[in-house]
C-alpha cells in the first residue's frame, strides 16, 4: 500500500482544541449606544461653538459689555466695604468733634466754676478780715491792773512800767486779793481785748494767755515765782 504524501485535518488524532466551548472566547466589547457615539461629535461643535463666540466678542469688543455675575457682586462688596468705612470714619470724626467741643466746655466750666470759688474765697477773706481787724486792734489805753503773787517786793511795779513805757496809759499795781493761779497768766475777759491781752504778754515774756469772767479790770496780769 503506498503512503499518502499530503497530510490532512483528519490525519491527526482528536485532543481538546478540537473540541472548543461554545460562544465568543477572549476579550469582547458590547454595542455601543447612538448616543455614547454621538457625545464626542456634540462636544467638538459646542467648543468650536464657544471659541468662536470668544474671538467675536475679543475683536469686536463687546467683552466689555458682557455681565459677569461674580464680577458684579466683588464690585459692589468693595464699593460696600468702602462706604462702610467712609461712614465708620464720619462717624469717628463727628465723635472726636463732640468729644473736642464737651472737653472745651468742661473746661470752660470748670475755669467757670474755679474763678466762682476764687472769687467766694476773696470775699470770704476780706469778710474775715473786716470782722477781725476791730477784734485784733491793740488798745494801748485799755485799763490793765498787774498782780504781784510773789515775795518779791515792787515786782508788780516795775511790770507796770515796762507796760507804761510800752505806751499803755492805764496801768496800776497790787497785790492779790483772792486765790491766784499756779502759773504766770494774762487773763483778758472780752473777745475784743485777746489782741491787747497778747500784746501785754508779748511785752512782759508771758506765753501764757487765757479768757476770763468776773475780772475787776479788761486786762489782768498775775506775776508768780
Amino acid at each position: 500500500m503506498a503512503k499518502q504524501d499530503k497530510e490532512t485535518y483528519d490525519s491527526y488524532e482528536k485532543d481538546v482544541y478540537d473540541n472548543p466551548p461554545a460562544g465568543p472566547m477572549g476579550v469582547h466589547r458590547g454595542a455601543r449606544s447612538a448616543a455614547s457615539r454621538a457625545m464626542p461629535y456634540v462636544i467638538v461643535i459646542i467648543v468650536a461653538l464657544l471659541a468662536g463666540l470668544l474671538f467675536w466678542s475679543i475683536y469686536s469688543g463687546e467683552i466689555n459689555n458682557l455681565k459677569m455675575p461674580w464680577l458684579s457682586q466683588e464690585s459692589s462688596t468693595t464699593a460696600n466695604s468702602d462706604e462702610s468705612k467712609s461712614g465708620e470714619s464720619t462717624s469717628e470724626s463727628q465723635s472726636d468733634t463732640k468729644s473736642s467741643d464737651e472737653a472745651d466746655a468742661s473746661n470752660t466750666d470748670s475755669s467757670a466754676d474755679a474763678q466762682q470759688n476764687d472769687d467766694a474765697q476773696s470775699d470770704q477773706n476780706s469778710d474775715q478780715t473786716d470782722n477781725a481787724t476791730p477784734q485784733q486792734a491793740v488798745n494801748t489805753g485799755t485799763e490793765v491792773r498787774v498782780v504781784n503773787a510773789t515775795n518779791i517786793t515792787g515786782y508788780a511795779q516795775s511790770k507796770a512800767d515796762v507796760l507804761t513805757q510800752a505806751g499803755y496809759t492805764s496801768v496800776s499795781a497790787s497785790n492779790p486779793t483772792g486765790n491766784v493761779p499756779s502759773q504766770t497768766v494774762v487773763w483778758y475777759q472780752n473777745e475784743t481785748d485777746k489782741a491787747t491781752a497778747e500784746n501785754v504778754a508779748q511785752t512782759l515774756g508771758i506765753s501764757n494767755v487765757q479768757q476770763s469772767d468776773g475780772l475787776v479790770t479788761p486786762i489782768v496780769v498775775v506775776l508768780l515765782d
